[in-house]
């Protein structure tokens, strides 16, 4: 059924008007080798006006193919602004209008000129809505309609798809997110300085090039200072250049039980999902744990769906993984809006192997595999055998006066992805164990894990673990992490299982594994005061004694290489 069912009278026909993208946006194509050659020029109607659900005009820009016969629709709903010529709703804008596609590009609620108030994630089910309602009021509206986009793009994305309208026929969802309080929070604490790059961000960048600039030098001059504040909570409103409600919000509510984060989570968009959705992340994204769970739920959902798995950090897969990322989503959008399926990939899944550089494709994520334990031993070493007892191996002292760095892993900073851990594993609050230089390589697919023995001299600790890849030099690179929390004020010993994300990655023949533990990575996460005070409130700081017991293990889905 299209559009038109809806309508009580046909749409007055259209004609595109003569307006072009800025000289700015047309010159996003000459950033990025490797694009498909433009089938059209883009068209440009700026500031479109569009009733939100409240009636709060959303500020709306359409591109559109200068060419002759009916195109598809994109929808790409941003809170990111609409005017800055290297920022992705833009970019997603002229590249899928030059490939044949509407493309509508409208500022959330309160951003980008946009009336009402900009809420994390309030908004969104009932505008996504009202747009289609509009859209199907435009003559060149065809009644094929698709979304795309990143991050909080994604969010709007799901949002839509919660109760999806008949012409939504599509969906791409790139680095995105559906869960905004695990962007936040982790178990038991904050997702420190991301909390305050999302702020920066969502706070600065719709207001156009120079604030953002601005408020990201702020934010990394005064990083230092907001995050280290006793206590944590209000610290950051200097180096954001004053007090963000919505943020201020988002922090004060670390349970995802409490009743201001009921309906935010979108994740049962996925469990009945119906619209072919194309899912995008890297190993180093932010969002990468969330895309997996999206993925695994339109899976048991019976959904049409892919997952492209690349190299990359959140932004990173919209700057050097573009090519692939627009691709991907291009064959996708053609394969289910324009019956062209040639683009389209063989498989359901492709990953980027590391270590290898090289890229494998799968028919399922995660791929069979068993997981296998390694065992610390008491000189260092990393082990397939089994103890036989869970006795004491050792122990390390955690001050969070003096926290553990966080190192690279998945930020929003330009400090994010694999880097060389060999500074923070001199530290004498970092353990690790490394296993024997591998007689042939070792492929790791899927979700990795530690399963940890440990006691608290507090009862109260935050453990840190990480996989790591060491080469023939020495230099260890990490791959994954994770972080768990010890919070039962008992002291004696408790088993904490740890997810550490997932992976594919090859250790080549002359590397070894190696699993690195400490109590905390500062500011990538508030460091715990080691007294179960709340980090956000904790104002007291007490050193702690982690004793790790020799029965622990970290856990790795090996899988044979490609045949």
């Amino acid at each position: 059924m299209t559009s038109r069912t809806h309508d009580p009278a046909p749409a007055p026909a259209w004609t595109p008007p003569s307006g072009r993208p800025p000289l700015a946006v047309r010159l996003t194509r000459a950033i990025w080798r490797g694009l498909p050659d433009k089938r059209y020029e883009a068209g440009w109607e700026p500031g479109l006006v569009v009733p939100a659900a409240d009636g709060s005009p959303l500020i709306t820009d359409h591109y559109f193919p200068r060419g002759r016969g009916d195109f598809p629709t994109l929808l790409v709903r941003s809170p990111y602004g609409r005017g800055l010529p290297w920022s992705p709703p833009v970019r997603h804008g002229v590249l899928f209008a030059e490939q044949g596609f509407h493309v509508v590009l409208q500022s959330c609620r309160g951003t980008g000129g946009s009336g009402g108030t900009f809420d994390l994630w309030r908004n969104e089910t009932a505008d996504g809505p009202a747009t289609v309602s509009w859209l199907r009021r435009q003559p060149w509206f065809d009644g094929n309609l698709g979304t795309v986009g990143p991050s909080y793009l994604g969010y709007a994305q799901w949002a839509l798809a919660l109760d999806p309208p008949p012409e939504l026929k599509a969906m791409v969802v790139q680095v995105g997110l559906h869960d905004p309080w695990a962007l936040f929070h982790a178990p038991g604490t904050l997702r420190l300085e991301n909390v305050l790059a999302v702020g920066a961000g969502m706070t600065y960048q719709h207001q156009g090039a120079m604030p953002l600039l601005k408020a990201t030098l702020r934010l990394r001059r005064r990083l230092r200072e907001a995050t280290t504040a006793r206590p944590l909570r209000g610290a950051y409103a200097p180096a954001l250049g004053g007090e963000v409600p919505w943020l201020d919000e988002a922090t004060a509510h670390p349970d995802p039980e409490d009743a201001y984060w009921h309906g935010a989570s979108l994740a049962r968009a996925a469990e009945r999902a119906a619209v072919p959705t194309g899912l995008i992340t890297g190993w180093h994204d932010v969002l990468a744990d969330q895309t997996f769970e999206q993925y695994e739920r339109l899976r048991r959902a019976g959904c049409d769906t892919a997952l492209l798995v690349g190299p990359w950090t959140h932004t990173s897969a919209l700057r050097q993984g573009w090519p692939e990322v627009f691709a991907e989503s291009l064959a996708w959008l053609r394969t289910h809006l324009c019956a062209d399926p040639s683009g389209r990939r063989p498989t359901r899944v492709r990953v980027h192997i590391g270590g290898e550089d090289a890229w494998r494709d799968l028919d399922d994520w995660p791929p069979a595999t068993a997981g296998t334990p390694w065992f610390p031993t008491p000189d260092g070493h990393l082990t397939r055998q089994a103890p036989t007892d869970s006795d004491p191996l050792t122990s390390f002292r955690y001050d969070p006066a003096d926290p553990t760095p966080s190192l690279g892993g998945p930020l929003l900073s330009g400090t994010a992805g694999p880097r060389d851990n060999g500074t923070l594993e001199a530290r004498d609050d970092v353990l690790t164990f490394t296993g024997p230089p591998l007689t042939e390589p070792v492929d790791v697919l899927g979700p990795v894990s530690a399963r940890l023995t440990v006691s608290a001299d507090t009862g109260h600790a935050d453990l840190f673990t990480r996989l790591c890849d060491v080469d023939a030099t020495g230099r260890s690179v990490n791959v994954c992490d994770g972080l768990g929390r010890l919070g039962t004020g008992e002291r004696t010993p408790s088993h904490l299982t740890v997810p550490m994300s997932s992976t594919a990655h090859r250790f080549a023949a002359g590397h070894r594994i190696r699993w690195q533990i400490s109590g905390g990575a500062h500011p990538r996460y508030a460091r715990s005061p080691g007294t179960g005070e709340p980090p956000a409130d904790a104002t007291a700081f007490t050193p702690v004694r982690i004793t790790l017991h020799t029965d622990s293990a970290l856990v790795l889905p090996h899988a044979p290489g490609p045949a």
